[in-house]
């Protein structure tokens, strides 16, 4: 390297930083030792200091700092050590330094407090950042906009909120920074309300927003779900030339999918020049929350096709969509995508993968994921609980739980825990458990019922064949009774043989949801189980009248990728002929063991014998057919329903399983169903 002055020396260091490159930064150091007589030059030691801090080389930072004399150490050099330590997360060593600072009787100026507000907010040390607070009042850096913005916000950080709007109403001069935090601020707390205000005293102040304002502000209409105001923010991003922001964009993307228009959602990210990781997230996430896991599938892999790195954010919202489809397959590659990017120690991710496995039917691999996570959280316990109660193992829950409160981690359960813990209760037959713990949530875990736990105790009551009880625990509810707890009752009714009560439970659900096709057709089951052909017939005339279509059955399956979907007497697939010589056998094998055909539910008065050919080629048949033809034997069948599996199906499926000796996983639209060995995990209740 030629002889460079002492000035080119500090640029060279400058463009260090600015490229962040700590050879460059060391190179243009060991020249200056080789060229200049210590000590040196005090803005050089501010260069190298301000260098090594910004690069995370804190050590060398401080070396550089010890072998500068005591009288060259000014105020910059000292905020230069305090930047680049907040700059890199150093907040406690920030306010160490700033410390020593103060001990040399170096008096901070106004790039210096900013910096150390910043650390006390993000360490949530309010009694030292009110300290400073009297610093800079004492020093008179109090007014400098800059320093009361950074109080203001330190102050918001640290949950001092009636501090925070003093502060704010004794400032002099706002910025749009200032402005800026008090809006975003005021959406972390929960008060949108407040955001809203903050938007409209900048605009009534003469300032203009700017992207981190039209984000914050978005961030609130989500919050309060206030579609009507985040369309006139639209409108006015537009008018204001920010539409082609990605950062604004990407909010305009989350804000409409959590107020449920995902049209418009998807009309942004279509208009996006330039779709960032952040926008792919965005989109995949949109869909996920608006129960369109397919298409938040189908964004995923797009995303991966234009070659987007997969983020914590986005391999957790693929999970959640692939976790409601259960989509196995697709989650496993995407478990796989998130070991290759070393992100599966992420407690949002792993917490994903419990769920995604759980809802999936695959408890060991549901266990394996949680029990190698270096962390968890309440809702990993969560899924991990919730897993289970889809499998119906209530000792296992219950124990988890006992782990979860007792077992020295003592974290507290919240109201999705016990919604959880009484599901299981419910579907593995724990009636006297389950009610202990029901009257046990307000006095043991200071949590006040909702609907969703009276509704697992509607069910837990019906599976046990306490219809009327469950009818009468409904009358006697502190609350409104929902779809869910009716739901429940109607299909303790179908089961049990309780028509007229079943009529009390469907009116009830034809006046909450007149729309849902399912209610109305298990209403027409019961009835034509119990020979009431003409009640029947009323039922499936009255949904056509008011113009309710039952929608239509339909089976699938994934393979090597493919997913294969079957209708009822479905004859098209490329492989029929295969899959109806694997029905005839299997029939022919069935009645050998004495597997009698459940005609009862069918919804025709037909003969005997048309009524068995009406059942035999149901989707879900089917599609099992299929599965036994091309997947290899010992590898578990699963298959998907769009509608609750009939009760003939569900009696040949396990009839099957015993058969074919192999593992049959069922997911209908109600729950999971485990078929082996002539069993099932829902224990014949559904």
């Amino acid at each position: 390297m030629p002889f460079l002055t002492p000035n080119a020396l500090g640029s060279l260091i400058e463009s260090a930083v600015s490229t962040r490159s700590p050879v460059t930064g060391k190179a243009a150091h060991a020249q200056i030792i080789k060229t200049l007589n210590s000590p040196f030059p005090s803005f050089l030691s501010n260069h190298l200091i301000n260098m090594y801090s910004k690069l995370d080389l804190s050590n060398s930072a401080q070396l550089v700092l010890s072998l500068t004399p005591t009288h060259l150490r000014s105020v910059v050099t000292w905020t230069a050590l305090i930047s680049g330590s907040v700059q890199n997360g150093h907040f406690a060593t920030a306010l160490l330094h700033f410390r020593n600072m103060c001990r040399g009787s170096v008096k901070p100026n106004d790039f210096t407090l900013p910096c150390v507000f910043k650390a006390c907010g993000s360490l949530r040390e309010g009694l030292s950042g009110k300290t400073i607070h009297g610093l800079s009042v004492k020093d008179g850096l109090i007014t400098d906009v800059f320093v009361g913005c950074s109080a203001f916000d330190m102050y918001c950080k640290t949950g001092l909120i009636e501090d925070a709007g003093k502060m704010f109403d004794e400032m002099p001069e706002r910025n749009i920074a200032t402005w800026n935090a008090f809006i975003c601020n005021a959406v972390q707390h929960g008060r949108p309300g407040k955001a809203f205000s903050g938007f409209i005293g900048l605009r009534r102040s003469g300032g203009e927003p700017n992207s981190i304002t039209f984000c914050g502000f978005l961030n609130a209409c989500s919050d309060e779900g206030n579609l009507q105001l985040g369309r006139q923010l639209h409108g006015f991003v537009i008018r204001s030339g920010y539409e082609g922001d990605v950062s604004v964009a990407n909010g305009m993307i989350d804000f409409y999918g959590k107020c449920r228009e995902i049209r418009s959602s998807e009309l942004v990210f279509k208009s996006m020049c330039n779709q960032n990781d952040v926008s792919w997230c965005s989109m995949v996430a949109a869909y996920e929350q608006n129960d369109e896991g397919e298409k938040a599938c189908a964004v995923f892999l797009r995303a991966r096709k234009e070659g987007m790195v997969p983020t914590d954010f986005m391999i957790s919202s693929v999970l959640s969509a692939c976790a409601g489809l259960a989509g196995l397959e697709l989650g496993r590659s995407a478990h796989a995508l998130a070991v290759k990017a070393c992100i599966e120690g992420n407690i949002f991710v792993g917490s994903a993968l419990v769920d995604m496995y759980g809802k999936c039917g695959s408890m060991e691999d549901c266990e394996r994921a949680f029990n190698e996570m270096p962390d968890r959280n309440l809702i990993t316990w969560n899924a991990l609980i919730g897993g289970y109660a889809h499998q119906g193992q209530a000792e296992t829950a219950l124990s988890v739980l006992e782990e979860m409160t007792c077992g020295g981690l003592e974290v507290v359960p919240n109201y999705v825990t016990l919604v959880c813990i009484l599901s299981a209760c419910s579907r593995a037959g724990a009636v006297k458990v389950g009610e202990e713990i029901f009257k046990s949530m307000k006095e043991r875990y200071r949590i006040e019922p909702g609907v969703e736990h009276y509704a697992c105790v509607v069910d837990m009551l019906g599976r046990a064949g306490k219809v009327e009880h469950a009818y009468e625990f409904i009358k006697g509810m502190p609350v409104r009774p929902t779809v869910s707890i009716w739901g429940a009752l109607l299909g303790a009714c179908r089961v049990y043989g309780k028509p007229e009560l079943g009529k009390i439970a469907a009116e009830n659900l034809f006046e909450l949801d007149p729309q849902d096709s399912g209610n109305h057709v298990l209403l027409s089951n019961m009835f034509a189980a119990a020979g009431r052909w003409e009640e029947a017939n009323l039922v499936r005339k009255d949904m056509k009248d008011v113009g309710i279509k039952k929608g239509a059955g339909c089976s699938w399956i994934s393979v090597k990728n493919a997913v294969h979907v079957f209708q009822a007497k479905d004859t098209t697939h490329e492989r029929n002929s295969e899959i109806q010589s694997m029905l005839v056998k299997l029939k022919r094998e069935m009645k050998a063991a004495g597997y009698v055909p459940n005609t009862n539910f069918a919804l025709y008065d037909l003969e005997e014998e048309e009524r068995e050919s009406e059942i035999w080629y149901h989707s879900e048949k089917i599609a099992l057919a299929f599965g036994l033809i091309v997947l290899p034997h010992g590898v578990p069948i699963r298959i998907t329903k769009n509608l609750r599996i009939c009760v003939d199906c569900h009696s040949a499926i396990k009839f099957i399983s015993h058969i074919v000796g192999r593992e049959i996983i069922v997911r209908d639209n109600n729950r999971f169903h485990l078929f082996k060995d002539n069993q099932c995990s829902c224990r014949d209740y559904w």
